[in-house]
């Protein structure tokens, strides 16, 4: 199970790496050579929220059966292991909520400079005229 949470945490570095890179200031064309290559991979990329859902819901499954240990007659470290458990079931939704925000927000910075790029050609033209 841990590997699972492993790809979804680089997906989410490699998303806001990405982000950051796409709204630094750049060169014009490097920068829509950047955003044309980003737009590619966003396609293929759109896997990790399908994958990010069932991850939500294998938390939520977890977190419907889990046994609560809230008695007093729960030890301390039974206590402890189920407040790590929770820890990480908040932890774990975060990260799957970051991932589909990320891939949304990537989406529409790619959407918003290919549309300002369109309307710089349009200007360009009515320039020419």
């Amino acid at each position: 199970m841990g590997l699972q949470w492993m790809i979804l945490t680089y997906v989410v570095a490699a998303e806001a790496a990405l982000a950051f890179l796409l709204t630094i200031p750049a060169p014009k064309l490097l920068k829509n050579r950047f955003v044309s290559l980003v737009s590619l991979i966003l396609q293929p990329a759109l896997f990790i929220v399908p994958f990010a859902g069932f991850q939500l819901l294998d938390i939520y499954w977890k977190n419907e059966h889990r046994l609560a240990c809230t008695s007093d007659i729960c030890t301390a470290s039974e206590r402890d292991r189920y407040e790590k458990s929770m820890y990480k079931a908040q932890r774990n939704v975060i990260l799957c909520a970051s991932a589909c925000l990320l891939y949304w927000c990537l989406f529409r910075i790619c959407k918003l400079c290919k549309d300002i790029q369109n309307l710089e050609e349009v200007e360009k033209r009515y320039k020419d005229k």
